[in-house]
Order: structure tokens, then sequence, then C-alpha cells
């Protein structure tokens, strides 16, 4: 019975957890494979194919941080606080005269 109903489910699990991680990801070859590639290691190499995922997942990044920019609030942000100074002075400058 266990053999029959775990091992199944288990296996079903492993791959619905494999291929949703692997298909979220942005890259175009994660950990230096296409997906076509993974998606068919996945599913077809039995246990095998998720637990190779899951394994270089774990491992670390695929590829090296993005080098973009993280949006940060405006009070966080140097370029509008500058801004902000400017246009202070600005108003301080044509209010006195």
């Amino acid at each position: 019975m266990f053999v029959r109903v775990v091992l199944p489910l288990l296996y079903l699990g492993l791959v619905v957890y494999a291929l949703s991680d692997m298909l979220q990801r942005q890259e175009k070859r994660p950990y230096g494979f296409a997906k076509w590639a993974w998606t068919l290691a996945i599913v077809l190499l039995p246990y095998l194919g998720a637990i190779l995922w899951i394994l270089a997942a774990r491992t670390g990044p695929s590829t090296p941080p993005a080098t973009r920019r993280e949006p940060v609030a405006p009070d966080d942000d140097p370029e509008y606080l500058a801004w902000l100074r400017e246009q202070s002075k600005r108003k301080r400058g044509s209010s006195g005269a």
C-alpha cells in the first residue's frame, strides 16, 4: 500500500514543486541549462530530475545579482533629498528679496 500510494504522491509533489519553481525563474538558462532541458530532466528522470533541481536551487544564485537599482522611498532617495534642499534654497532666496 505504501509503495503504491505514497511514492507516486511524493514524486508528483516533487515534480510540481520543481517545475513551478523553475518556471518562475526570470533567467533563460537557470543553473547553466535551458528551461526546456530542466523540464525534460524533471519530468523524464523520476525523482532524480526534481532532486537535482532542488539541490541546484539550494546551492546559490544561478546568476550574479542584477545591478539594477531597487526602488527607494522618497525620503530615503539622496537625489530627491538634494532636489528638496535646492527647492528650499530657491524659496528662501526669492522670498527674502
